[in-house]
């Protein structure tokens, strides 16, 4: 009698569960109080029962019906398999995933890093490519100028007559069939560019306050040991290499959870604090005073290099080397004074590695802002009053060759900075081991080249998309770097908030800071007028009220003329939608501070 109950009651769970949704099938079957095995067993019998339904079901139904149904599932199958080749496809996957196995989320952060710029470089090169280069391919005239080849080094020469440059753009309204529809080149121009920060802006903003919300605020809920130690295993995965790698990856993140909390606390006397205070003022010091010095000297170097371009040169090979001091200098400079921070994070004996990384971070951010904002300077107080016919191309020309010799330093950095020391370290002197992999410095350089591309847009409309391959070729390069010659952080330790600190820095002072620089180009500074899609207008801002005058004389335009003159240029607008951000954002920190205290007065009752 027992075993028919048992037999009925079971043969009713499963008719139960057929005929529920998938989703409310599954939550019911995870929440069953049995052994994996006879959860198992009963999922197979839902799903053999909803088989024979829909076969039965299907006997009954018009043909008609069972061909639309049948050409749904195909779609939906279609769907299933494509969305695993994207998944398959995604970029560096399995690298990713090797090297946060190898070396931990410090140095993995990095990559993702890099990874999550290059996707950003290739975003702004499709959008400028498509507004603005491809329309100016057809009013293009044809390019007189030879080429020899120094000019991928350069810049100069014959790139001055291509897509390139700003000053190569025409001003005229593009239109490749008489009374046909036409091409505003001026307003193509400065609305792609517009809207592309205001993307920038927003997709920066959000990645930061998801990353912030998950790593600061809440980092519980995402990071539980127990969870972690029994629950993350996928056993979907049965390949030999995917399941040692996975066991790799599982075992650095519980090794890094640990170490926070068996991190000790050092109990210093008053002359070792004092000795230690001494010494990061020292080293502070000194970075500040090696960051004015660099600041000086770029300054210096800058009047002299916009000399001896508005005097001209006799010899051209003279002035091809001219062009290449200020950039060369320049990145000297970011590249040996970042080593000199580094030796001082490892003097001042900081007790954790996060702690000193991002000491180092701050030191590095000091100099190469600093030398950004003294180039920015130059060009925007210096080479815009020059003699200069086309200053706007001469400055796409600056920044072009900014990019490539820092791209340039940066494999350079590689070799010497790890393929060298590694060397050293294992012949020479074996006391030094191998090197780590330096994440500071390493960010700062990819913040300070994301920096150059966004300042560079407007005077070189194609520069992401050298940076797009500059930044492929470093992903590739630093990952075997890393693989040959650098060892794991010594001091295991848990990084789950260092890619929110990278996307706060990219936002702040290198996003606002270049949108402050733009603002300044387009609203305050008159363009070349004899070169580019604003020449003889005295901003290029001027080219926006132009259009709405146009457009007040046609009645379908209206609405496009009223959003112009009470939301884009009221301040009254922007000050109620500033104000509504805050109260916005300061409800939401209120929420998220009561869930948090919920949270803590629940986990007391539970350990009570």
């Amino acid at each position: 009698i027992w075993i028919f109950h048992g037999f009925y009651a079971e043969e009713k769970l499963v008719g139960n569960l057929a005929s529920m949704s998938a989703s409310e099938r599954i939550k019911a079957i995870q929440k069953m109080p049995e052994t994996m095995k006879k959860k198992r067993e009963i999922r197979n019998k839902v799903l053999k029962e909803i088989t024979k339904k829909s076969r039965h079901h299907s006997t009954q139904r018009p043909c008609c019906t069972q061909c639309l149904q049948g050409t749904v599932v195909s779609f939906r199958r279609f769907g299933n398999s494509l969305s695993e080749y994207f998944h398959l496809l995604q970029l560096w996957h399995k690298t990713l995933k090797i090297i946060g196995a190898e070396f931990g989320t410090s140095v993995l952060s990095y990559f993702i890093f890099l990874k999550w710029l290059l996707t950003f470089n290739i975003f702004s090169f499709l959008i400028n490519f498509s507004f603005i280069t491809i329309p100016q391919f057809v009013a293009a005239e044809p390019n007189n100028l030879s080429f020899t080849g120094v000019e991928l080094f350069t810049g100069a020469g014959y790139f001055q007559q291509t897509v390139l440059y700003y000053g190569f753009y025409t001003n005229a309204t593009i239109s490749k069939i008489e009374n046909g529809p036409s091409y505003n080149m001026q307003l193509a121009y400065i609305f792609t560019i517009g809207i592309y920060f205001v993307i920038c802006f927003l997709i920066l903003l959000f990645s930061m306050a998801k990353s912030f919300r998950r790593n600061f605020i809440n980092p519980q809920t995402h990071s539980g040991n127990a969870s972690k130690l029994l629950c993350t295993w996928d056993f979907n995965v049965t390949n030999e290499k995917a399941v040692m790698l996975k066991q790799k990856n599982l075992s650095t993140q519980i090794k890094e959870d640990l170490s926070e909390v068996n991190r000790e606390v050092l109990n210093l006397t008053v002359t070792e604090r004092v000795v230690r205070i001494v010494i990061h003022l020292v080293s502070w010091l000194a970075s500040l005073g090696t960051a004015i010095a660099a600041c000086a000297g770029v300054y210096f170097l800058s009047i002299n290099n916009l000399k001896l371009f508005v005097k001209g040169h006799k010899n051209d090979l003279e002035s091809q080397a001219a062009m290449l001091v200020l950039p060369i200098v320049t990145s000297l400079l970011n590249t040996f004074i970042p080593f000199f921070y580094s030796w001082l994070g490892h003097l001042e004996s900081f007790q954790t590695p996060g702690h000193q990384i991002y000491v180092t971070i701050t030191r590095n951010i000091v100099l190469k802002i600093s030398i950004v904002g003294i180039l920015c300077y130059y060009w925007l107080n210096i080479v815009a009053a020059s003699e200069s016919q086309c200053w706007e191309t001469l400055v796409g020309q600056d920044i072009y060759r900014l990019v490539l010799v820092d791209f340039m330093f940066c494999l350079l950095g590689s070799f010497f900075g790890e393929f060298l020391r590694r060397i050293i370290g294992t012949t020479v002197c074996v006391s030094l081991g191998l090197p780590e992999f330096d994440i500071g410095r390493n960010v700062l350089d990819l913040i300070y080249a994301q920096t150059l591309t966004w300042i560079g847009i407007l005077f070189s409309p194609l520069l992401p998309g050298i940076q797009m391959i500059s930044f492929s070729i470093v992903f590739c390069v630093k990952k075997v770097s890393l693989m040959m010659n650098c060892q794991p952080p010594r001091k295991v330790w848990r990084t789950a908030q260092m890619t929110t600190s990278f996307m706060f820095l990219l936002f702040f002072p290198s996003f606002l800071g270049v949108l402050s620089v733009i603002g300044v180009t387009v609203w305050r500074l008159k363009p070349s007028a004899e070169c580019g899609p604003f020449r003889g207008l005295s901003s290029m801002y001027a080219a926006v009220p132009e259009w709405i005058k146009i457009l007040e004389n046609y009645t379908a335009s209206k609405w496009v003329v009223w959003i112009y003159h009470n939301l884009i240029t009221s301040e009254l607008f922007f000050f109620i939608l500033s104000v509504s951000v805050l109260i916005i954002t300061y409800l939401y920190w209120q929420i998220i501070e009561g869930r948090k205290t919920v949270t803590k007065l629940l986990l007391k009752q539970i350990i009570n």
